[in-house]
C-alpha cells in the first residue's frame, strides 16, 4: 500500500496509548494521538481512516465520541478498547456499528489483524 492510512488513537492511559501507537507505527500506519474524547473530536476529520478509542474516559467517553462523529456524518470505522467485560458493552457497540472491541491488555497481533481487516475496502457490510 503506497498511501499511509491515518489512525486516531484515543486513550487516557499513557502506557496503553503509547503501546498501541508503537504497534501501529511498527506497521507503518500514520498515527494521531489524543488523551481524551474532547481532544479526539478536535482532531477528527474526514481524512482519518479509522479511530481506536478507549470506552471509559472523561469528559467524553468512547460512545459519546462515536455519537459525536456520527452526528457530523462521519462514518469512520471505530474500534473500541476496554478492560470492561460487561455484556451491555457489546450490545451498545453493535447499536453504533463498532468495527470491533478489543480487550486490554491489547495484543499486538490481534490489534494489527483488526486494523487490517477494518481498513480493507468492503463491497458490502459484514453482519
Amino acid at each position: 500500500m503506497s498511501e499511509s492510512k491515518k489512525i486516531l488513537v484515543v486513550e487516557d492511559n499513557d502506557f496503553v496509548r503509547m503501546q498501541i501507537v508503537r504497534f501501529l507505527q511498527a506497521e507503518s500506519y500514520d498515527v494521531i494521538e489524543a488523551t481524551d474524547g474532547q481532544k479526539a473530536l478536535d482532531n477528527m476529520s474526514a481524512d482519518i481512516a479509522m479511530a481506536i478509542v478507549d470506552v471509559r474516559m472523561e469528559p467524553i467517553d468512547g460512545f459519546e465520541f462515536i455519537r459525536a462523529i456520527r452526528g457530523r456524518n462521519l462514518n469512520t470505522p471505530v474500534v473500541l478498547v476496554t478492560g470492561d467485560q460487561n455484556p451491555d458493552l457489546l450490545n451498545e457497540s453493535a447499536k453504533w456499528n463498532v468495527a470491533a472491541v478489543l480487550m486490554k491488555p491489547v495484543q499486538k497481533e490481534r490489534l494489527i489483524k483488526t486494523v487490517s481487516r477494518t481498513l480493507q475496502p468492503r463491497g458490502r457490510m459484514a453482519t
